[in-house]
């Protein structure tokens, strides 16, 4: 499966963004879509996760703040980021992932390229 992101960009702290992802073909009925992040310095993290019967999982660092859903006969998977902090400030990149051993130990199946978040102070 293919993934492609779409709605980075630069916010002031404090604003939102919603980013968008759309997969290439279906995904199994037993894994995740997600999104993860990543920076130069810091190792990539996983921020949400969807399951395929809607259910949701977030990091602590975005809980209350980001929203994880999906349109699954548009193979589309959103993350609407309120409430933005520069530290947020990283690459985003949508996968499917497995959460077989949990939330804090994912498996990424398949990754895009990713898209930009900025978030200035």
């Amino acid at each position: 499966v293919q993934l492609e992101e779409f709605g980075g960009g630069s916010v002031q702290a404090g604003g939102s963004l919603t980013l968008s992802c759309t997969a290439s073909a279906d995904i199994r009925s037993d894994s995740y879509m997600g999104w993860y992040r990543r920076t130069s310095v810091k190792p990539r993290e996983l921020v949400a996760t969807i399951s395929s019967d809607g259910s949701t999982m977030y990091a602590d660092s975005v809980k209350g703040r980001f929203t994880i859903s999906r349109d699954s006969a548009k193979r589309t998977v959103l993350l609407r980021m309120d409430d933005l902090k520069p530290e947020d400030t990283a690459s985003y990149h949508c996968a499917v992932v497995r959460l077989d051993y949990g939330f804090a130990l994912p498996g990424y199946q398949a990754w895009g390229q990713g898209t930009q978040v900025t978030v200035s102070s």
